[in-house]
Order: C-alpha cells, then sequence, then structure tokens
C-alpha cells in the first residue's frame, strides 16, 4: 500500500496546493488542489475518493475531476463519507447549481457517481488494503482515517482540535506515522479554538501524553506561517519530534 503526497497545505501559494493522498492509483484520501498536479490518465484510474469533510479546501477538485474522466471510465467513481458529510455536498454541491448531479447522469441507473455511506470504526476493505473512519472534531461533521497495509498504519488526523479520541487510535500498535495537522501559531490560539484547529502549545500537551514511537508529520499548516508552527511545536535548539509534511512525499504501508 503505497501513500503519496498530493496536497498538504493549509492554503496556496507559490505552488502549493490543498490536502489529499494518492493511495497506490485508484484512491484518494480528500481531494483538494493537490489532485490538480494528476494528469489525465491518473485521473482516469481513481476509483475511490474518502473524504474527511466538506470543506471546500477538502474537495475542491472533486467536480471538476468528476467531470473531465467521465467520459473515459464505464464505472462510477464511489464517494465515501459519513451520512452527515454527504448530505451536505448533495445538497450544496452536486445539487444543479454549482455542479451537476453525478449521480444521475448519464442516467440514475449508470451514473458517473455512486454514494457510499462510512461509518466511525467501521474499515472499508479494498483487496489487502484497509481503509478505517477515525474520529475528528471540528466545525462541521468530519473523520480522519487510519489507512493500515499489509505492513503498517497510518493514521491521519483530518482537520481537526484536540480530542482523546484521536490519541487512542494513535496508540494502536501497528501506527507508525502520524500525519496531524497544526494550522495557527500559539498567537492564533483563539482563533484555532473557534474554527477547530491544531496549535502547537495543545498539540505538543497531547504529544507527550502518547506512549509510544511514531513519527509525527505535521500538515495543514497556513501559507508563510510554516517555519513559525514549526518552532513552536519543536521548541528552540531541539531534536525535532515533528517534521513538516511535504509534497510527493510517499508512505508504504
Amino acid at each position: 500500500m503505497q501513500v503519496r503526497v498530493l496536497g498538504c497545505s493549509g492554503g496556496i501559494r507559490g505552488g502549493r496546493h490543498t490536502t489529499s493522498f494518492l493511495v497506490d492509483d485508484d484512491c484518494l484520501i480528500d481531494a483538494g488542489s493537490g489532485v490538480m498536479r494528476l494528469g489525465l490518465e491518473e485521473l482516469a484510474r481513481i476509483d475511490h475518493v474518502f473524504v474527511t469533510h466538506s470543506h471546500l479546501d477538502h474537495i475542491l477538485s472533486l467536480p471538476p475531476l468528476l467531470d473531465s474522466v467521465a467520459g473515459l471510465r464505464d464505472k462510477p467513481i464511489t464517494l465515501y463519507g459519513t451520512p452527515e458529510t454527504l448530505a451536505i455536498l448533495r445538497g450544496h454541491i452536486f445539487n444543479w447549481l454549482i455542479w451537476p448531479d453525478f449521480s444521475r447522469i448519464p442516467s440514475p441507473d449508470h451514473p458517473f457517481l455512486r454514494y457510499q455511506t462510512i461509518r466511525v470504526a467501521e474499515p472499508i476493505r479494498l483487496g489487502d488494503r484497509e481503509i478505517t473512519p477515525i474520529p475528528a472534531s471540528h466545525t462541521v461533521p468530519a473523520v480522519g482515517y487510519l489507512l493500515r497495509g499489509p505492513e503498517s498504519s497510518l493514521l491521519f488526523s483530518g482537520d481537526t482540535d484536540s480530542h482523546p479520541a484521536l490519541w487512542e487510535w494513535a496508540a494502536m500498535g501497528d501506527v507508525t506515522d502520524l500525519i496531524i495537522e497544526t494550522s495557527f501559531t500559539d498567537d492564533l490560539c483563539q482563533l484555532a479554538a473557534l474554527s477547530k484547529h491544531y496549535c502547537p502549545k495543545d498539540l505538543v500537551t497531547d504529544l507527550e501524553r502518547l506512549r509510544k514511537e511514531v513519527r509525527v508529520w505535521i500538515t495543514h499548516l497556513k501559507p508563510g506561517r510554516e517555519e513559525a508552527i514549526l518552532g513552536e511545536i519543536n521548541g528552540p535548539g531541539l531534536e525535532p519530534v515533528a517534521r513538516a509534511l511535504q509534497e510527493d512525499q510517499v508512505f508504504v504501508l
């Protein structure tokens, strides 16, 4: 199971892209602007899209993706989300006002898009791969994902602030890598709390409670604040406890 980072920024600037991961060559975790880095043949191979939540930076490539590959495929793309997230996307994106309802064209019996409901802690198995929604705490209904391959597991927090369930999942025995968001510096912790994102002091407190060794990768850093956020997480002159996630970084599970 190979996971490639297509986008991992908390915004856009200078070639940076918002959240999306390519799992092998047929599956996306979120569909932010990072998806637009793929060529048409690569896009046409995507069969599965798992979304964490409905915010635009995590789903903005989904409508043009469907439009671009619809005529190149003989089966629908399956969109996985919680009932609440799928309801938001149906009502506010694929509603014929913002974008066509691809779950009903070219016909309801043979659509370009199929919805698949997921629930927290219930794994979805795709061959020897396992993708399990995990709890998240955000301003809209949201999840993270535990990606389990034959050798190890990677935990992606999704957009979230501090909550105990995340760290219960992170403490699982086969988790070797933790991708966790930290969007704001500590001077903006009030904004982080209002928007339900991590700031460094809260992340450091939670990491100190994690009683196992994992590699920690920080995602969703706001453009222009990356170095400051990482500096506050790691502290001055200390061995880094966390590193910035990078586009095209690859994890093999």
